[in-house]
């Protein structure tokens, strides 16, 4: 049975780069890995949906509880193969996984119902849809400024053709988003967390620095 590494953060902050460095570091150290990327926009039915939500198409309002409920059946429909990742591959590495979902809506609720919300979100996920707990969360941290800078370098995402989704233009939201990946760091939700500053002096570290870092806390 492999053990589950969940790459995590808020937008800009290197994520994709940092799982699939990890994944060919793993891998050419003679260690099987693969990476599994979420939301699975166009091959769930949740991934679909999602797409259209963060593109602003969706006629209608969708509360936080609806889009965690999206989210975390993104997750469940892919179950089947997180569980034949798990069998056959040493690491499963998540680019992207529940903290996610818990972060991004919590932070869309108020101040006072944040803790909740997480704790509901983590019921949902590990609990009614059985999602396994990983082995390690690693937190990338970046100041907002250098990660907003990054959205705009990324490539055309299948979903939208806007420069940022509806999470990424809303700084307000993506400063909740860190304060509550914050919290879970210190509280250990969901096992434990290790930190890594994906920035050093205004500029981004190297990937290959960002993953030697990952794999010593593994």
């Amino acid at each position: 049975m492999g053990k589950l590494v969940a790459i995590e953060g808020a937008d800009g902050v290197g994520k994709n780069t940092a799982s699939r460095g990890l994944c060919d570091a793993l891998n050419a150290a003679g260690r099987s890995a693969t990476v599994i990327g979420f939301p699975r926009y166009g091959e769930t039915l949740a991934g679909v949906t999602i797409g259209r939500f963060l593109a602003g198409e969706v006629p209608v309002p969708v509360t936080p509880h609806a889009a965690a409920v999206l989210y975390a059946l993104d997750r469940f429909e892919w179950l089947p193969r997180i569980q034949e990742a798990l069998a056959a591959h040493d690491v499963v590495i998540f680019d992207r996984y529940i903290a996610s979902n818990m972060a991004y809506q919590a932070a869309r609720m108020q101040s006072g119902d944040t803790d909740a919300m997480m704790a509901w979100i983590a019921a949902l996920e590990t609990g009614q849809f059985g999602l396994p707990v990983p082995a390690l969360s690693i937190y990338l941290d970046t100041p907002w400024e250098l990660a907003r800078a990054m959205i705009l370098q990324k490539a055309q995402r299948s979903y939208t053709d806007q420069s940022f989704d509806a999470y990424e233009a809303d700084i307000a939201l993506q400063q909740r988003v860190r304060a509550n990946y914050e919290s879970m760091v210190a509280a250990a939700l969901l096992g434990p967390w290790r930190v890594v500053r994906a920035s050093e002096g205004g500029a981004m570290r190297p990937p290959a620095a960002i993953v030697d870092e990952i794999i010593a806390h593994i």
